[in-house]
C-alpha cells in the first residue's frame, strides 16, 4: 500500500520539542516523519537550537525527492544547521531499500561538502561555523519578522 502510515503505527511524543545544552550549543532532534511538518522545526528554533538532527529510516520511492528539499528549507526558514541522517541498505526481513544520502545543511540551505553514499554505510563529519548563525540571523531576520498574531487559524483542525 502506497503512502505514509506512520500515524497508525507510532504514537506522537508528549514532551514538546526539547532542546539539549551541549558543549557546542543547543541541539534539537526532529525524528523521521516529523520532517514533513514545519511547526516542530520552528519550535526547536524558538527554543534556541543551533543544530537540529533529523534521524530517519526512509526508503527509496515516494518521498525521496523531498530528502534534499525539506531539511535544507528548514535550515533556511529557522536559521540553524540541520544534520540529516538516513539508514542505508536493504532491510533483512523486508523489501525496504533505504537510500542513505545523509548530509548537513547550513542556515543558508546549502548542503555542506556533499551527501553520504546512497548505497554504502558512511559517517558524515562536518565543521559547523557557529558564526554563520549570527551572520544569517542578522541578515534575514526571520525570527524578528515572524507574525505569531496570524497563527491562530493554523492550529485549528
Amino acid at each position: 500500500m502506497k503512502g505514509f502510515w506512520e500515524k497508525y503505527y507510532f504514537r506522537p511524543g508528549n514532551l514538546g520539542y526539547p532542546v539539549f545544552d551541549t558543549a557546542v550549543g543547543r541541539i534539537g532532534v526532529y525524528i523521521c516523519y516529523e520532517r514533513h511538518f514545519p511547526e516542530g522545526w520552528r519550535a526547536l528554533g524558538l527554543a534556541g537550537a543551533k543544530v537540529v538532527f533529523n534521524p530517519s529510516a526512509t526508503s527509496r520511492g515516494l518521498s525521496e525527492y523531498l530528502w534534499r528539499l525539506e531539511q535544507t528549507s528548514a535550515a533556511v526558514a529557522n536559521e540553524y544547521f540541520v544534520g540529516t541522517i538516513n539508514r542505508v541498505g536493504v532491510e533483512p526481513l523486508g523489501d525496504n531499500d533505504f537510500y542513505g544520502s545523509s548530509y548537513f545543511a547550513d542556515p543558508r540551505g546549502q548542503i555542506m561538502g556533499g551527501t553520504a553514499s546512497d548505497r554504502e554505510e558512511e559517517v558524515v563529519v562536518r565543521d559547523l561555523d557557529m558564526g554563520t548563525l549570527e551572520e544569517v540571523r542578522h541578515l534575514w531576520q526571520f525570527y524578528r519578522d515572524r507574525r505569531p498574531d496570524s497563527y491562530g487559524p493554523l492550529a485549528q483542525p
